[in-house]
This record gives C-alpha cells, structure tokens and sequence, in this order.
C-alpha cells in the first residue's frame, strides 16, 4: 500500500465525513483528496518527478495536510520542516535534500528566492499575494480534481523526518511507503483504533509522533482535529469537549501541563485512550493521569523517528509494571545487547535492537551515520536498528528504559543513569518537572544536576532535595547541584533540551 492511498481509500469509503478540523475549518475526505489532487497536478507540471523531495514549511493547517499528500500523488518524498525553523538551518535542510518544491508561508517569500534546487514555492496565508511564486489557492483554482497517476511502489522512499538527536546537526531519516504503512498499521492494531475514533494533535506534524496522528487516522477512516499548539491548553480541553476526542497523544512535558491544571471544569468523557511517547512518563505522573482520565486507557510507549515505533505497554499491565514501556508492537522483535553483540537476559542493562518492517532506511546523503545506526540482520538487505539507548527487561520480557548512552553520568567513578535519579525526584511531594543531567566537574568528572520545576503553591527548598534523595539514593548518586526553573526549555517536539539544562 501507498501512503497516500489511506486518504484515497477513504475518500472512496466515507466521501462526505469530517476528516480534519482545523481552527474554524472542516473538510470532508473527499474536499481534501480532491484538493491533493489539484495540487499534485500543480507539482507535476512544475516538473516534480518520482522521488523528488518536496518540502513543507508550514504550522499544522489544512494546507499541510494537502501539501503532504499532493507531494504523494505526484510520486515524490515529502518532507515537513518546523515552521519555527530558521533561515539557515532551514537552507541547510532544503540543500541536503535538494527539495525541487516548497510549500511555504506567505510571509517568507523572501528567504526563499536564492535556493538553486528550487522549481516551484507555493505561499500559503497571509501574504500569499507574490508577482513570481503562486499561492496555494491559485492553484487549487488553476488545477483539475482528478486524480493523476502515481509511478511510486511502496519501497520508494515516503518522507524524509529530519531529526537533530543529540549532535544538533539535522539528519534525515529515509522512509518507504513499505515502512509508513508498516508502522501506521501495527500501532492502529493495538490502539484498536475504528472509524468512529477522533483524535486530536497538538504536535507539530514535524514531529514523527505529530505527523502519524495524520497519517493514521486518515487510514483508519477517522476525524483528526489538527490544533497548531499545545500553547493554551484550555482552549485545547475545550476543543477535545466540543469535538468529543476519543484519543489524545501526548509527551510528558504536555501531560506535566496539563496535571498543573484543575481539569475537572473539562467534560473529557469522551477520551477513550491516552498514549505518550517521547520520553518515559514518571509513575507518579501515570498514577495522576489514570485519576485524571478515569474513562480513557493509558499507553506508555517508546520509538525513536529512526523506526517510529518500537514498544508499548498494554494498559492492563500498568499496575503490574507502571514503570516499563512494554513489550514490542505487533510484527516485531527487540532484545537487549551487549558491547559484543550478545543477546543479555532479564535484568542485564544493554543497547536496544529492534527488527521489523519499521525499520527505516537509513539517512540521507549520511553513510556514515548510517552504517552506526543500521547494521546487517539476519537475510540479506535486512537492517538492524541500533538504538543508542540503554534498557534492561523482566523475566517476562517487558522492557525498562534505563538511560540513553548519551546521557549517562559518569561521576566519581561511577556510572549514573538520570531516570534512577529522576524517579526519586519525582518521589518528592511538590515537583512537577524534573530532570537529572550530568554537568563537567574538575574533580568528580562530572557533576550531577538536578533542574526542578515546583508545582504550583509548593516551596522547595535545595535542602528539601538533597535531603530526600539521600534518603534513597547512594552517596554517589546524590545531586551536587539543584537548580529550579518555572519551566524547562524544550525541543519544537516538546522533548526537554538537555543539551540547554547542562548551561543554565
């Protein structure tokens, strides 16, 4: 199956349903395929050809959405850029994937004019108005709705996701129509997900997590109600009241928000799951959050954009292990390695491998990368996904996060992993947020820092802190520095910025 094919598919299923709300605006699956339509047709006569990259900088709108599968029906890879991103990093990205379109904010006309690959911009909104490059209702008017033919297969490549990780460089992770469908149909398994779902996305379609709320529903045949922030999150309960969502994705810094708030003004009767990725939610953050949604089920996961997803721990073991991100997702294998590549057993800590048909292709125009993360399995043109990140497992085979390899503290000698200390923080009555990262230190190597974020009306103290952690951690994993922020800087995902806490 093609990617695009979920919104075709449809299209032809349920024409005159609701397929995506956005602000004041709601189209049926049949306004947005044919409006994909118009602007594939647009692309092709510009010259976009199969596998050519298409880019799409632009905020969650309507105009992404066509944008991502108008770049599909026209045969090429799309590939969606934060609209927060800046100039440079934004030419950077475009000069690596050589995109030959762009769909882009009015407003940015300008910044674009002087990018060689380019064959066609698209303006959208506000100061769409340009004497050289059209504008997204331009074409939808100069174009016809029907459907042109597609020369892709399902191995041609889908989308790039450019991920930054921890080296802050931005990699683009290669993923086929094959690996999309993959992944959007394994996770629709187990979130037993139905045409009568709707969901609701606050994550930037950027974002892998963002982008497969799209993705799925529209191949599930649901509503998605598309919101271009989680910057009020009252209005957002509002929406998901008004709308009756039935299923709310989240990461732990959105759900750290959220239990800030009194959220029984909300009618959230509705929701019938909760799922949250990104990070490993605190178990005291699980435990407010089942009280919070008593109706909804709860899905603690675990992925990484180089396979979308890896684990996830089914809700009626939550009481059981609130602490584990599960086991893998339908059609998958994962296991626990050694540096020698050995398979360890229950309770032994090891790099996370993962095997299945989400394991993307590897990064664009990076072998080297490439060749570090992906490894030989066991058929020919088969690819192991190396993780870089560390976990252990029960004599049940359910996994634990422990730390990334990146992460992990090694101070007076020893090796620290900041969720061990975290969870003792989150212990701790009055801490809504925190995060444990290593600091450089003459003498120890390195320091460990804890930053905190107090919940509302409580007054900690750093000897509060020290005090507590003491009394359940060993001397060497005790902070040495505690520092308390009313919030924490984060990523356009909503991840938390460890690089930037090292610095505060």
């Amino acid at each position: 199956m093609l990617v695009h094919n979920f919104l075709e598919r449809s299209a032809a299923r349920y024409p005159d349903k609701t397929a995506l709300i956005c602000d004041d605006r709601r189209l049926t699956y049949a306004q947005v395929d044919a409006q994909a339509n118009q602007l594939a047709h647009a692309l092709r006569a510009a010259g976009i050809a199969r596998g050519d990259r298409v880019a799409v900088w632009l905020p969650n709108s309507v105009e992404a959405v066509v944008a991502i599968f108008a770049a599909l029906k026209a045969g090429g890879t799309f590939v969606v850029i934060n609209p927060t991103t800046k100039p440079d990093k934004l030419s950077a990205i475009l000069a690596d994937c050589t995109a030959g379109a762009l769909f882009a904010p009015g407003r940015a006309a300008a910044l674009i004019d002087d990018l060689p690959s380019l064959r066609l911009t698209i303006l959208c909104g506000a100061g769409a108005a340009h004497p050289i490059h059209p504008s997204f209702t331009d074409l939808l008017a100069a174009h016809p709705t029907t459907r042109p033919s597609c020369p892709a297969i399902d191995i041609d490549l889908a989308c790039l996701i450019y991920t930054s990780g921890s080296t802050g460089t931005p990699k683009g992770v290669m993923s086929t129509h094959a690996n999309v469908a993959f992944a959007a149909g394994s996770i629709i398994e187990y979130l037993e997900n139905t045409p009568a779902d709707v969901v609701i996305d606050v994550l930037p379609l950027s974002f892998d997590y963002g982008l497969y709320q799209l993705l799925m529903a529209f191949k599930f045949g649901g509503t998605l109600v598309l919101e271009r922030s989680f910057a009020f999150p009252a209005a957002v309960l509002q929406r998901i009241a008004a709308e009756r969502v039935t299923g709310f994705p989240g990461v732990p810094t959105l759900f750290a928000m959220l239990l800030r708030l009194d959220l029984s003004r909300f009618d959230l009767s509705s929701l019938r799951y909760v799922t949250n990725t990104a990070a490993a939610l605190p178990v005291a953050h699980i435990e407010r959050l089942r009280a919070a949604f008593p109706h909804a089920r709860l899905y603690s996961m675990y992925g990484l954009t180089e396979c979308k997803r890896t684990l996830y721990l089914p809700p009626e073991e939550l009481d059981r292990r609130p602490g584990s991100v599960g086991i893998p997702i339908p059609g998958t294998e994962a296991w626990v390695e050694d540096e020698h590549g050995h398979r360890l057993g229950p309770g032994q800590v090891g790099e996370l491998v993962v095997r299945g048909g989400h394991v993307m292709q590897g990064y664009w125009n990076n072998p080297q990368a490439t060749a570090e993360w992906y490894r030989p399995g066991r058929y020919p043109a088969e690819r192991l996904l190396y993780t870089h990140d560390l976990f252990r497992t029960d004599e049940e085979g359910f996994f634990y996060f422990v730390a990334r390899k990146d992460d992990v503290i090694k101070s007076r000698g020893e090796k620290v992993a900041p969720k061990e200390v975290e969870t003792v923080l989150y212990q701790l009555p009055g801490v809504a947020e925190a995060v444990v990262v290593g600091v450089p230190d003459a003498l120890l190597g390195e320091a460990i820092k804890a930053v905190i974020v107090p919940d509302d009306g409580h007054a900690l103290t750093e000897r509060d802190v020290l005090r507590h952690c003491s009394q359940a951690l060993e001397d060497f994993m005790v902070p040495q520095q505690v520092v308390f922020r009313t919030e924490l800087p984060r990523a356009p995902s909503g991840k938390v910025d460890r690089q930037a806490l090292r610095t505060l």
